[in-house]
C-alpha cells in the first residue's frame, strides 16, 4: 500500500474518533454545569484540558464559560480539534483514499460532513445541545458500521482500526490524567460530593457508567474505576482493550507484508505491560506516573507507525 493511502486511512479514522470523543466530553461538561453550577467553570477548564485545547481557548477567551467552551469545542475554525475541524479533515482524507473505501464507507463519511456542516453552521443553544451531541456521536457510529459491514479485512481495514484505537486510547488516558486526583486512594476524597460527581464525569465521558455499575455495583472504590478504564479487556474504551486491538492489527500487517518494524515492538511492549499490571501495582507505583508513561508511549507509537509505513500526518 502507498504511504499516502495508509496515512489517509489512519488519520481519517483518528479524526472520526476524535469528533466522537469531543462530543462525549462536551456532554459530560454540560451535565456538570447543569447539576453543579458552582463547579461549572473549573469543569469546563478540565474538559478543555482533556481535549488538548485549553491553551488555545485561553488565547481567545479570558475565562472558562460554558457557551464559549461549547462553541470552541464544536465549531470554532481556530481550534484544529473542534468537531467541525476534525470532521473536515476526516472527509479530506477520505477523498484522498476514495478508491480504497467501499461506496458505503465513503457515503457515510460524506453524509457525516454534510450533516454536521449544516448542524454547526451557527452557535448551538443550550436547549439543542443534547440532540446535536447525539447526532455527532451517531454519525461517527454510522461510519464505523459501514467499515465493519462492507470492508475486506485487509491492510486497509487494519490501518483504519489502528487509527481508531490509538486515538481512543489517547482520549481515555487523557481523561484519567486530568482526573487522576479523583482516583487517589485517599479517605479525604472517597465518598465526598466532589468525588462522586467527578467519578460520574469520568464514566460518562467514555459511556461506561452502565457497564461499570453492572460490574462493580454502587458501592465502588477508586481502584475499581481505575481497573475498569485501564485493565478491563471487555470495556471497549479501556487502555487494555484498545491495545489488544492495536497489537492484533499491527500483527496482521506484519503477516501481510512480511516485515516487522519498531512500531510492532512498541505496541507489543505496551500491551504486555498492561497485561502484567494489576490495579494494586499501578497505585503503588503512582497512577499519575503510569498514565504519563502511557501517554508518552502512545504518542511515540503514533509517530513510529507514520515513520515505519512512510506517511506523515
Amino acid at each position: 500500500m502507498l504511504g499516502k493511502t495508509a496515512g489517509g486511512l489512519f488519520w481519517m479514522f483518528r479524526y472520526l474518533e476524535r469528533s466522537e470523543n469531543i462530543a462525549r466530553l462536551v456532554d459530560a461538561g454540560q451535565r456538570i454545569a447543569l447539576t453543579r453550577s458552582d463547579a461549572a467553570a473549573s469543569e469546563w477548564g478540565s474538559i478543555l484540558a482533556t481535549a488538548g485545547a485549553r491553551d488555545a481557548y485561553l488565547q481567545k477567551y479570558d475565562a472558562f464559560e460554558g457557551a464559549n467552551a461549547v462553541d470552541f469545542l464544536l465549531r470554532d475554525k481556530d481550534n484544529p480539534s473542534s468537531v467541525m475541524s476534525v470532521i473536515s479533515s476526516a472527509r479530506d482524507n477520505a477523498r484522498l483514499v476514495r478508491t480504497a473505501l467501499t461506496r458505503e464507507v465513503w457515503e457515510a463519511v460524506n453524509e457525516c460532513y454534510l450533516t454536521l456542516r449544516k448542524l454547526l453552521a451557527r452557535k448551538i443553544s443550550e436547549r439543542d445541545l443534547p440532540d446535536v451531541l447525539g447526532i455527532i456521536r451517531q454519525r461517527s457510529v454510522y461510519v464505523r458500521g459501514a467499515l465493519h459491514g462492507t470492508m475486506m479485512r485487509n491492510d486497509i481495514y487494519d490501518f483504519a482500526r489502528i487509527g481508531t484505537f490509538l486515538e481512543r486510547a489517547d482520549n481515555t488516558a487523557r481523561i484519567l490524567d486530568v482526573k487522576y486526583y479523583v482516583l487517589l486512594p485517599s479517605a479525604n476524597f472517597v465518598g465526598s460530593s466532589l468525588d462522586n460527581v467527578q467519578w460520574e464525569t469520568i464514566l460518562r465521558s467514555v459511556s461506561g457508567e452502565g457497564a461499570f455499575r453492572h460490574n462493580y455495583g454502587s458501592d465502588s472504590t477508586p481502584a475499581d474505576i481505575a481497573e475498569f478504564l485501564i485493565l478491563d479487556r471487555r470495556m471497549p474504551r479501556s487502555l487494555a482493550f484498545c491495545y489488544s486491538k492495536i497489537s492484533a492489527n499491527l500483527g496482521y500487517l506484519e503477516a501481510d507484508y512480511g516485515d516487522r518494524h519498531p512500531c510492532h515492538d512498541t505496541a507489543d511492549a505496551v500491551n504486555a505491560r498492561i497485561r502484567a499490571s494489576t490495579v494494586d501495582l499501578i497505585f503503588e507505583g503512582g497512577l499519575h506516573e503510569f498514565i504519563q508513561d502511557f501517554l508518552r508511549f502512545n504518542a511515540m507509537l503514533g509517530q513510529q507507525i507514520e515513520q515505519d509505513y512512510r506517511f506523515y500526518g
